[in-house]
């Protein structure tokens, strides 16, 4: 078994982030973008997680960084502040090894220390059966469909929502 290290992301990181996200921009349908974000770009979106106190996770294995992990607001107003969405991204060589469940395990555990109580994943592509199932297998229940809501690689795409209480969800207030 390979070395592996679940750990907060520094700026030495967005290198490897940038590459990571811009294969999936281009080859994968698990997010919309159409054209890759520049470093400056993965600086500022990882500079705003920060900002409002939520992890930016990155997994390396042997040193070197193959995936990160992040969750954000669902929503900005201040009525979803208890309601998270991840992001997993893994270098495409790394697929298939169980590197996005660790990921996405320390990412849930952040989350609800932080007091968060709902954790949506936002699936690009109802083919995605990778994403579907680590979700699935770490508690996510299915929530909806949104049908041919993207156009990529000239077919169009579903979303598919699956959600997960973090800690008491929505059985007490939050503090």
């Amino acid at each position: 078994m390979p070395t592996l290290l679940i750990r907060p992301s520094s700026a030495d990181d967005l290198p490897a982030l940038t590459a990571i996200y811009g294969w999936h921009v281009r080859h994968g349908t698990g997010t919309f973008e159409i054209d890759p974000p520049s470093l400056a770009d993965m600086a500022a979106r990882r500079d705003d997680v920060l900002a409002k106190g939520l992890p930016y996770l990155v997994l390396e294995e042997a040193g070197a960084v193959c995936g990160y992990a992040y969750a954000n607001q669902f929503r900005p107003r201040p009525a979803y502040r208890f309601c998270l969405e991840d992001s997993v991204y893994l270098a495409a060589d790394k697929a298939g090894r169980g590197y996005g469940r660790l990921l996405l395990t320390e990412l849930l555990a952040r989350c609800e220390a932080a007091g968060a109580r709902q954790m949506l994943a936002v699936i690009g592509d109802s083919r995605n059966v990778g994403s579907i199932g680590v979700h699935r297998a770490l508690g996510f229940a299915h929530a909806g469909t949104i049908e041919a809501a993207g156009w990529k690689f000239d077919r169009w795409l579903d979303v598919v929502i699956m959600q997960r209480r973090l800690g008491p969800g929505a059985d007490t207030a939050p503090a």
